[in-house]
């Protein structure tokens, strides 16, 4: 799933604070969405389109009516993307920049930049991803994408085909916090 219009640090992501410290931007943004979207549920998404890797594109409000694209730009977790947005959350950007908030405490490199510059969507750890192991969250369930099936599996520490399993998030992988996340977002169990 993607919010609609706007853009955010990715997981593997490194800006600069400040003090002109290296961190993980993309982790910490993630995690300050996790924690505002917790505050109000449940979230409601209204259909935009589709992405070119076939994840759904919305308009998300929280229970309360907080736009959620809003606040994150707004807080400095993510950029308005004019490519889609039509500069829909400039203005939000502008605060957020102005009052050095997130991202725009220290340096760093938007995100469709930083994509360009890397392998789109590879993240060939066989662990966790940084932010997982600093945050002590166990953020280490694989949740991979069958290529014969197109079925959404999820893989636990110590099951057989863990260590083996890539996730490409390109294609629409990611990482778990939990069994519960990875079911709620519709994934499955491997058998083995």
């Amino acid at each position: 799933m993607r919010f609609n219009g706007i853009d955010a640090p990715e997981s593997a992501q490194q800006c600069d604070d400040a003090k002109g410290f290296r961190y993980q931007c993309g982790a910490k943004s993630a995690a300050a969405l996790d924690v505002f979207l917790a505050a109000s549920r449940p979230i409601r998404c209204e259909f935009v389109s589709w992405d070119r890797y076939g994840r759904y594109v919305g308009n998300c409000a929280r229970a309360d009516g907080v736009n959620v694209a809003s606040w994150v730009v707004e807080n400095g977790h993510a950029l308005d993307w004019p490519k889609y947005s039509s500069g829909a959350y400039a203005g939000q950007q502008a605060t957020a920049q102005a009052a050095k908030r997130g991202i725009w405490a220290g340096s760093f490199q938007a995100p469709w930049d930083w994509r360009a510059e890397h392998r789109e969507g590879e993240q060939r750890s066989t662990s966790a991803p940084l932010f997982a192991l600093g945050t002590g969250a166990g953020c280490n369930i694989k949740g991979n994408v069958s290529v014969n099936s197109s079925e959404h599996i999820y893989h636990m520490p110590g099951q057989e085909h863990y260590n083996e399993t890539v996730i490409t998030t390109g294609k629409g992988e990611r990482w778990f916090c939990s069994e519960a996340e990875a079911r709620a977002a519709g994934w499955r169990r491997a058998k083995r």
